[in-house]
C-alpha cells in the first residue's frame, strides 16, 4: 500500500514543485481522509500538522491541481459568510483514500459507508463538469 503512495501520488507532487517535506504531504492527506465531506480547519490543519496555515492551504492547492483531492465550497444565503465558511474536501479516487486510511475492507465491513458513497458523487459530478466543460458553482 505504500508502494502506490509513494509511487502514485507523491513521485510527481514531489517533483512538481520541489516539496521537501513528504511525509507532511502524507499526514495533511490522512487527515484529509478522516474528514472527507466536512468543514475543514487550515488553522487546525496547520496545528496539528506543525506548519502554517498558509503551507497548508498551498500543499492543498498543489495536490488539488494533481487531481488527487478537490474541494466544494459551504453554501450560505449570506454571500459574505459563504465566503469566510471553510471548504470541504474530497478526493477524486475512493481507492486512494481507503490506501491512505489504510482501509481496504469490502463495503459490508466498513463503518464509512456514507462517506464513500458521498465522496463518489461529489467525485463523479466533479469529473463530470470537467469533461463536459460545465461552468459551474458546486456548493454543500
Amino acid at each position: 500500500m505504500d508502494d502506490l503512495i509513494n509511487s502514485y501520488l507523491l513521485k510527481d507532487i514531489l517533483e512538481f514543485d520541489l516539496i521537501r517535506k513528504s511525509d507532511k504531504i502524507l499526514q495533511l492527506l490522512r487527515l484529509i481522509a478522516y474528514q472527507v465531506g466536512s468543514e475543514v480547519s487550515y488553522t487546525e490543519l496547520g496545528k496539528q500538522l506543525g506548519m502554517s496555515k498558509n503551507t497548508v492551504e498551498q500543499y492543498l492547492d498543489l495536490l488539488n491541481k494533481a487531481n488527487i483531492v478537490h474541494s466544494v465550497g459551504a453554501w450560505s444565503r449570506n454571500l459574505r459568510k459563504e465566503i469566510v465558511k471553510g471548504k470541504r474536501w474530497y478526493f477524486y479516487d475512493n481507492g486512494i483514500r481507503n490506501a491512505l486510511i489504510g482501509d481496504l475492507n469490502p463495503v459490508e465491513h466498513r463503518n464509512d459507508v456514507g462517506i464513500l458513497w458521498e465522496n463518489y458523487i461529489v467525485g463523479e459530478r466533479m469529473k463530470y463538469q470537467k469533461y463536459a466543460n460545465v461552468l459551474a458553482y458546486n456548493y454543500l
